[in-house]
């Protein structure tokens, strides 16, 4: 009897009883809503989102759909983990350190201070434990996370005055992502967790001394020269931060293996793509600032060793109190640290030498 006789004559029943229903829910239309921490005129992080979407309805010949929306469209920036956690949207498309307030870890999923670049995170979240161990983390919020985007190195953020020393720290309001926040307010600062839709009033106004988005052409878009003109490097909390998808867990199992496939190779595209972009459109976009007169000035070596150390002591002290910190964490820095020592064989003596030359 061939599959339209069993559907015509043993109806729903039947159908479940011959086994033929996982292949017709197969062909079935999926729709999903991506809600994005990010404002829709940042092409650049918000654009992550929709290379992911673009990449699923592509692999899948339109049958897996996914719509994205801007920070404040669905739910607030801020409230995206919420909303996946509770399954009113299937996915969300932001970076963990923003939440790190449910619990440290979440940070781990993103970048730390004085963490991974996004070599070093791709390669720990593929091929080390880092993607096994944060699902293991995010299971406890009902999610499933997938890398949609990775930034780069970024930059240290606009100030509106020179930070010269540790004590000039002391009382700045900070804008800066998470649970970098953390650590600098063990040297006084006071920091301010908004979305990135909110820095340029609050720099304007003065709710705010300073402020971190991502770099040059993020930054340069959000017109922060025109508020701040002293732009700080390096972003020492943000060395590869990755952009993270989080699923709703029952919506992840839901799913065929092929779209789970479908959505794995969007998550490598996503991540790939936003990299290239930020490395294609910084360069020419920190040209123009520095024509518009921005100070681009380095922390001092004393504020970054401060800065380290702050750094280590909040880690130890996560290390007694949170034991998923403990074990994650733990996992992190062994991997970084081979990762550093195979770095400086190679990749990072070519780099130096380059950086020395004139190129013609």
């Amino acid at each position: 009897m061939d599959r339209r006789s069993i559907i015509k004559n043993t109806g729903i029943a039947g159908i479940l009883a011959t086994g033929i229903a996982p292949a017709v829910q197969a062909q079935q239309a999926i729709r999903w809503r991506m809600a994005s921490s990010f404002p829709k005129a940042l092409d650049t992080i918000y654009g992550g989102g929709e290379v992911f979407a673009k990449a699923v309805k592509a692999m899948s010949g339109g049958k897996f759909e996914i719509s994205v929306h801007a920070a404040g469209e669905l739910m607030p920036a801020f409230g995206v983990v919420d909303g996946v956690q509770q399954g009113s949207i299937e996915m969300a498309h932001t970076v963990g350190y923003y939440f790190f307030g449910k619990n440290e870890c979440f940070a781990l999923g993103a970048a730390i201070p004085f963490g991974m670049n996004t070599r070093q995170t791709n390669a720990w979240m593929m091929h080390g434990n880092g993607r096994k161990l944060m699902n293991e983390f995010y299971a406890g919020y009902n999610m499933v996370s997938l890398a949609a985007g990775n930034t780069g190195a970024q930059m240290g953020g606009w100030f509106r005055k020179e930070i010269k020393t540790v004590a000039d720290l002391k009382g700045l309001k900070f804008r800066v992502g998470g649970f970098a926040g953390k650590v600098l307010e063990k040297l006084g600062v006071v920091p301010q967790n908004l979305p990135g839709g909110e820095l340029y009033a609050a720099l304007e106004k003065g709710t705010i001394d300073a402020a971190e988005w991502v770099g040059p052409y993020d930054d340069q878009k959000l017109g922060f020269n025109k508020v701040a003109p002293h732009y700080y490097y390096p972003g020492w909390w943000e060395g590869g931060p990755e952009v993270s998808a989080y699923i709703n867990k029952a919506a992840w199992d839901g799913l065929s293996p092929e779209n789970k496939a479908i959505l794995e190779a969007a998550s490598a595209l996503a991540t790939l793509d936003m990299t290239a972009k930020y490395d294609q459109l910084n360069p020419t976009a920190l040209k123009q600032l520095v024509g518009a007169k921005t100070k681009v000035l380095p922390f001092s070596k004393d504020i970054l060793d401060a800065s380290f150390k702050a750094a280590m002591q909040t880690y130890n002290e996560l290390d007694t109190k949170n034991a998923a910190w403990k074990k994650i964490y733990a996992d992190y820095r062994t991997f970084q640290k081979d990762q550093i020592l195979w770095a400086r064989f190679c990749e990072s003596q070519f780099d130096r030498y380059m950086q020395t030359v004139k190129l013609y």
